[in-house]
């Protein structure tokens, strides 16, 4: 293949590995193994595409995760903080370094208000967690994906609905964690156990909350800065991912917020 079209690439491998493995002698591949020698691989989805940290923040996240249990990333809209998030999330659960995925998010009320959207009490907060199933759906092939839903191994769940559990052998995610309180927060970091992992993401310059309520996100950074095994990273707008508009986006609004300081 590599004299044919002139170059070796990721998914050459990939067809050459599952050519071998019909050898009943040949090793068997590792599906998760890292092709990218860079070190920015995190797993390949359903469909063969390598998942990779794009940019310096997404590789601290991957590099950050890998040596603290609890990792807070930080950053505006649009720099992959959930995407990276939800990918070590399912590699880990591939690997079987956890027996299960935790994705919860707060039901904060953006604009609208829920007892005024269509449908029962699932139909109005799925539209607050479609980021999580998003993302998801990218890594998992569909039917698989709903059989981890159906038997627990990945549960999406607003943030309330995490009170009163312990998440042991877990890989946990909180996200836009800019939303959730100060109590909120203390009772979510409260739930994970032994053998989990966790990852809190959010974008304190985006908070929904009552004026009068402080971002658990923002007072978090002062209350737990100096605990070994718990680290914060910082993205910015060079992490961006998206249309390239969002970024003069997020650095107008920063020079507007400025001006108002």
């Amino acid at each position: 293949m590599a004299i044919k079209n002139g170059n070796l690439t990721n998914r050459d491998v990939d067809t050459v590995l599952a050519l071998q493995s019909n050898d009943e002698t040949a090793p068997q591949p590792n599906p998760l193994r890292d092709v990218n020698t860079s070190g920015d691989f995190i797993l390949h989805t359903h469909t063969g595409d390598a998942i990779t940290a794009k940019t310096l923040g997404q590789k601290n996240i991957v590099e950050s995760s890998a040596i603290n249990d609890i990792v807070f990333t930080i950053g505006p809209a649009g720099t992959g903080k959930t995407f990276t998030s939800v990918a070590l999330a399912v590699k880990a659960l591939k690997e079987r370094k956890v027996n299960k995925i935790i994705l919860a998010r707060p039901a904060v009320e953006a604009g609208e208000t829920l007892g005024f959207l269509p449908g029962d009490l699932r139909e109005k907060i799925d539209p607050y967690l479609r980021p999580l199933y998003d993302a998801l759906e990218e890594m998992i092939e569909y039917d698989r994906l709903e059989l981890h839903l159906a038997k627990g191994t990945i549960e999406i769940a607003p943030l309330a609905y995490m009170r009163g559990r312990t998440l042991n052998n877990a890989f946990v995610i909180l996200d836009e964690a800019q939303n959730a309180t100060n109590m909120q927060m203390k009772m979510f970091l409260t739930r994970i156990g032994f053998n989990s992992r966790a990852i809190i993401t959010g974008d304190i310059t985006q908070t929904d909350l009552p004026r009068k309520q402080e971002s658990g996100l923002i007072s978090i950074q002062h209350i737990l800065k100096d605990i070994n095994g718990i680290d914060f990273v910082y993205l910015d707008e060079n992490d961006v991912v998206r249309h390239r508009l969002v970024r003069d986006i997020i650095e107008a609004y920063d020079r507007h917020e400025n001006r108002k300081k």
